[in-house]
Formats: C-alpha cells, structure tokens, sequence
C-alpha cells in the first residue's frame, strides 16, 4: 500500500485547514500546536520552531503508522517543504502540493502587515500549483 503526504499551502486566510478536512489523511497544522486542553488557540510566536518541529515530528509518526497525511501550513517558501519531501522519500509515499489562492476572514487573527510581507516572499513552485 502506498503512502501519500498532501501539503497545502497558501497566505492566511486562503483556506488551507478546510480544504484539509475534505482530504483523507490525518490532518496536521503547526497551528494545532497552540490548541490548549480546552480546544482554545493561543498563539505563541516565540515557539514558533517547536510548533513547526512537532508538526514534523508528528507526521512522520503518523507514516510510520501507515496513515496517510494533510499537512496544511503556509509553507512560504519552498525550503519549509524540504523536511515533508525528505519524508516522501523515507516512506516511498506520494508527495500532493496544493495551493490554495482564496481570501477569507483568516481565524488566527493574523495582521494585514504580516499577510502582505508573506505575499512578498511567496515562492512559487516550478511547476505551479500542483506538484507529484
């Protein structure tokens, strides 16, 4: 059986986690990181590297399960990818980019500045939006 890791990518607000729901696969987000017990987020951008660590950590876990995996992060820049196509390799599985190119209302509260300064450093992917 074969494995496939989804990342979904795009600017706040652009839809990312719903369409993650739609997928099949355990969905991750480095935002689950700052979802206390009582399911509310606190955001915390000074642990912003353990957020994103435990994110992969949690997804190669979850291949090692044998699960599928939606991975539904920003990922700006093509670099903060590197880490999911080193796992594709690991585990043989079939590495989906989607971008998600929306604008709705995004729900961490994420300021217009910070948008517009990841709009400036967004990378696009050679081969566009979506990638095997």
């Amino acid at each position: 059986m074969s494995l496939t890791i989804t990342l979904i990518r795009g600017l706040p607000g652009s839809g990312k986690s719903t369409l993650a729901k739609t997928l099949p696969g355990v969905h991750l987000e480095a935002d689950m990181f700052f979802v206390n017990p009582q399911g509310e987020y606190q955001f915390r951008p000074e642990l912003i590297k353990q957020a994103h660590q435990w994110c992969q950590e949690q997804s190669d876990y979850w291949l090692s399960q044998g699960c599928d995996i939606v991975v539904s992060n920003t990922f700006v820049r093509q670099w903060e990818m590197a880490f999911y196509r080193k796992l594709a390799k690991k585990y043989r599985a079939t590495l989906n980019i989607l971008v998600c190119r929306e604008q709705y209302s995004n729900v961490h509260g994420v300021d217009e500045k910070t948008i517009a300064k990841m709009r400036r450093q967004w990378q696009e992917h050679p081969k566009n939006k979506f990638t095997k």
